[in-house]
């Protein structure tokens, strides 16, 4: 029986999820893997928030890592074949900095390496950090910072190394 979640379930499920004083959750799929991790140590140099309600949330991570699907996806359109697409997760708002006037976290040129926070998707007031599944240069940075993204929406491309 394949495991599918739409954009509203899995909404109900991060809500549910921060409502919780569940630390950590984990669903597989045949397709997917969601990881949710609350109260993760944040490094020092992490920006100090000015709003009480943002300040008060704890800072989950969420880390999806494709299976191996039983037959290839479709290609997508405009896609290099020396690139590998990282992808939204989910449905929410491409942050490229950890907070307003930061530095990204990648740019055209960088090289990243596997676990490396890439970007943030903002769902329902939970910043997800996305972490690289693979290590390479960063070649093209496909979604403006700030602007909503949908779930498989090509974000960024990284010519493996």
């Amino acid at each position: 029986m394949a495991m599918q979640l739409d954009h509203e379930e899995l909404h109900r499920l991060l809500a549910s999820l921060a409502d919780s004083d569940i630390q950590e959750f984990r669903l597989e799929g045949e397709d997917f893997r969601l990881e949710v991790r609350r109260n993760v140590h944040v490094s020092p140099k992490a920006p100090v928030s000015t709003s009480v309600e943002e300040a008060s949330l704890p800072t989950p991570q969420l880390k999806v890592e494709p299976s191996l699907p039983s037959s290839p996806p479709p290609a997508v359109a405009g896609s290099r074949a020396d690139s590998v697409d990282v992808t939204a997760p989910m449905v929410g708002t491409f942050y490229r900095a950890p907070a307003p006037g930061e530095p990204s976290f990648v740019e055209v040129g960088s090289r990243i390496g596997v676990g490396q926070t890439v970007c943030i998707l903002e769902a329902m007031k939970l910043m997800n950090e996305l972490e690289s599944e693979v290590s390479g240069e960063v070649v093209e940075i496909l979604v403006e910072n700030g602007t909503p993204v949908e779930f498989g929406q090509v974000l960024m491309r990284v010519k493996p190394s």
